[in-house]
């Protein structure tokens, strides 16, 4: 058994695969340093990430991949699943040692499973997208916070920029606890030492809002309210298209 430690970045994966390649022995298991290694092993390889190695394995990927099978490639790695990064590696040595392009091969089980990992991120994607909810501050930003199942909010970027690009915004990740601030000119990856309250619950305090913030609040949940039918009301359906972990987030739903 050969184990390959490195620092779980997609870039370190990157960096195992031209390490593995340059020394020809390839990883049966995939590990961090802080993970404690299997009891029975034949050699362990430290990889460190190197740019100009994770930036040639990229660069000979786009020659045997189409851009799509290139996306879904990085949206399963943001999955954070349990041997994802052994799975997609197993992906990428395939794609390199084939003559052909596999990413439609679907009778290959890497293949498949990877391509089901895409479609669990996508739809978490999509959800988020959907469902934030933001919140004026008083500092003229709009606050969101969400939980996703995976790693998506990298992913909702380009849509928020482009239907919010004229306001100040800030996305939260609860769960991983980082998030993206737009500036009006540029989108930053942001971390919070300080762990106020609305970066644990989601929600502003009172002397956080805008003035106005709670008024809009009272009015959206008004409005939701009229505009629901009772005698068409059909809980299942409404909890499959707005799932349940969904709600404490919503407005409408407080």
């Amino acid at each position: 058994m050969n184990i390959y430690i490195y620092d779980k970045t997609f870039e370190g994966l990157l960096t195992v695969v031209f390490d593995a390649y340059f020394c020809r022995v390839f990883p049966d298991v995939l590990c961090s340093e802080a993970e404690i290694l299997p009891l029975f092993y034949n050699e362990v390889v430290h990889s460190y990430t190197d740019t100009e190695k994770s930036e040639r394995v990229w660069n000979g990927l786009q020659k045997k991949l189409s851009k799509l099978a290139l996306s879904t490639l990085t949206m399963a790695w943001l999955s954070e699943l349990p041997q994802v990064d052994m799975l997609l590696f197993r992906y990428i040595r395939k794609a390199i040692d084939s003559p052909q392009s596999i990413e439609t091969n679907f009778g290959d089980p890497d293949v498949l499973e990877v391509t089901k990992t895409w479609k669990k991120v996508s739809g978490e994607r999509h959800k988020v997208m959907q469902f934030l909810r933001f919140q004026k501050t008083v500092d003229d930003i709009y606050f969101a916070a969400m939980e996703p199942i995976y790693n998506v909010l990298p992913l909702v970027l380009d849509h928020l920029k482009d239907r919010f690009g004229g306001q100040k915004w800030l996305l939260y990740d609860l769960k991983r606890q980082y998030g993206y601030y737009y500036d009006l000119s540029a989108i930053e990856k942001v971390h919070f030492n300080n762990k106020e309250e609305h970066f644990i619950s989601g929600f502003l305090s009172g002397e956080l809002m805008e003035e106005d913030e709670e008024l809009f609040q009272r009015m959206w949940k008004q409005y939701f309210k009229s505009i629901a039918i009772k005698e068409r009301i059909n809980s299942k359906l409404h909890r499959q298209h707005m799932p349940v972990r969904f709600w404490k987030y919503l407005t409408e739903k407080q």
